[in-house]
């Protein structure tokens, strides 16, 4: 395995995604996630349709798709307004961090061009690329981020037993690799079929909870 996805998967990397809990906060709030096995579910579902649409993203992004043309891309692919804001600070803070760590002139131009943020797996990719990462390297880090973020957030706002949580991302292990395969896979199909064919699932319920998250006024997540 490249050292650079274990700098650009680990947490303390100032990416900013630390502050963000990916939908969890508003899930727990609902009664949706409390305890490890709902978290499962929870997981489950977001890294099967956002976490999969990301990961092509990323993946795409590392094999050298114009990372504009996947920018508009991500942004049809996220409904919600308060998502696509997340997702672009999110995106902002990452590329400022990996400019740090790996200067690449694709990192310039994509920051240059989108001064307000690229999506955050859009960023994520072409860090990966700078990195010298794979596309496939790239799905990996936007999947398991995906179940990740919500994970340790769920530790801070249920008091869940860290290691329990641990065995919850374990297990998810085996899916977090079937998505980075599909990603993968997609990201290759549209390299020369263009970005139609990367996947375009939804989640109507982390849109409806990112709108509703955006405006309370006390909260312990961004978003």
């Amino acid at each position: 395995m490249h050292t650079a996805l274990l700098i650009l998967t680990d947490g303390r990397f100032p990416a900013g995604g630390h502050a963000h809990s990916g939908g969890a906060e508003a899930a727990v709030q609902a009664g949706r996630i409390h305890d490890t096995a709902t978290l499962h579910a929870f997981l489950t579902g977001r890294l099967h349709t956002t976490g999969l649409t990301a990961a092509a993203l990323a993946a795409a992004a590392a094999d050298g798709t114009d990372p504009l043309v996947l920018d508009d891309a991500a942004d049809a692919r996220t409904p919600s307004p308060a998502q696509r804001a997340a997702s672009r600070r999110l995106g902002r803070q990452l590329l400022r961090a990996a400019r740090t760590a790996w200067p690449h002139p694709r990192l310039d131009s994509l920051a240059a061009a989108r001064p307000k943020g690229a999506h955050q797996p859009v960023a994520l990719g072409v860090t990966a690329r700078a990195a010298g990462l794979s596309p496939e390297d790239a799905a990996a880090a936007a999947a398991h981020e995906s179940v990740s973020g919500p994970a340790t957030a769920c530790v801070r706002l249920l008091g869940l037993d860290p290691h329990q949580v641990a065995a919850v991302l374990a297990r998810l292990a085996p899916d977090v690799d079937a998505v980075t395969a599909a990603a993968a896979e997609a990201a290759r199909r549209a390299r020369t079929r263009g970005p139609d064919e990367l996947p375009a699932a939804s989640a109507p319920l982390l849109d409806r909870y990112a709108e509703q998250h955006a405006s309370w006024k006390v909260r312990l997540f961004a978003s």
